[in-house]
């Protein structure tokens, strides 16, 4: 639900967000419409990972709504206490709050009802621990990730935690109960997140500094630390990819599969520690874009 990456899921949004006005296109800007996909998809893979036999449709549906009304609530409620700061950014700038064309009260006001409307749903329709994981990861998100993002780079990893629930939350409205599945699942979503934000901190520094925002850790100038990071970061993310193999979850397709696809992860972890330069957290942050929906593919497609 991703962010910090991880805005409440993971952090994709890196270009200047310049919108045409209009009632539609704000309220994108304001859910973060675009990130609701990897929610919808982390969601479905939960989902799908705890299912034995056919899929439910209408109790993923019901999942899926809930889960991706809680995440559009902490997208619009972070924008809402961001706003002033949004201003001194160039790729935020344009956002509906700093640019005046939403009133704070309306975009608090359809905060806290997209995060009620989630949670009340998920709670009627799926079950009492997918709503409590929701309301979990939008209080994470407003009351500890964002006003962290001021004060310490661990923001990421608190970023990071509440962006790696949505699976937890498709898994549990199968299978009531944070079993050893969940768990990998979210291990998944949050190593992952930390290589591919750490990239996007690192290139757009300059701006997250000048904003006030605390990304990155304050001694790290010639981004070794940062870059260290990333890399063990992907390390854990390769165990922990192969757990599901060695579960029994899947078979030697996906585990063929991972391990290229954690190679080349890995490739690109190891070349931004050797340049640390723009150039190669760019290529390590789009190497993560296209690794994770290939790894959850690869989860759905080859269970067994």
């Amino acid at each position: 639900m991703n962010r910090n990456t991880s805005e409440l899921t993971i952090p994709l949004e890196v270009a200047r967000e310049e919108v045409e006005p209009g009632i539609l296109s704000d309220l994108m800007v304001l859910t973060k419409a675009r990130l609701s996909l990897l929610v919808i998809i982390t969601t479905f893979v939960g989902f799908c990972a705890a299912t034995d036999g056919r899929l439910d449709w209408l109790l993923l549906m019901n999942a899926v709504l809930g889960t991706t009304l809680a995440a559009g609530s902490a997208a619009v409620l972070n924008q809402f206490i961001e706003s002033n700061v949004d201003r001194l950014m160039e790729r935020t700038r344009y956002r509906p709050l700093p640019a005046g064309r939403v009133k704070p009260a309306h975009a608090l006001a359809l905060g806290i009802a997209m995060g009620v409307v989630g949670v009340a749903w998920l709670i009627v329709t799926v079950n009492a621990l997918s709503a409590i994981l929701a309301a979990a990861t939008i209080l994470i998100y407003i009351a500890a990730y964002t006003p962290l993002k001021r004060r310490t780079a661990l923001c990421t990893i608190v970023g990071a935690i509440s962006g790696a629930i949505p699976p937890v939350i498709g898994w549990v409205a199968v299978k009531p109960s944070l079993s050893l599945g969940a768990w990998v699942l979210f291990g998944i979503l949050f190593t992952w997140q930390m290589p591919h934000f750490l990239a996007i901190a690192w290139m757009y520094r300059d701006d997250y500094a000048g904003a006030g925002f605390v990304m990155l850790r304050r001694d790290d100038v010639t981004g070794s630390k940062t870059a260290m990071d990333s890399l063990l970061y992907t390390f854990a993310l390769i165990v922990i990819t192969l757990i599901p193999y060695h579960m029994g979850m899947n078979g030697d397709i996906y585990l063929g599969g991972a391990l290229l696809l954690d190679g080349v992860m890995l490739l690109f972890a190891v070349q931004f520690l050797i340049e640390r330069e723009r150039a190669s957290a760019r290529r390590l942050f789009l190497a993560s874009i296209l690794f994770l929906p290939l790894i959850l593919g690869l989860m759905v497609f080859t269970k067994l």
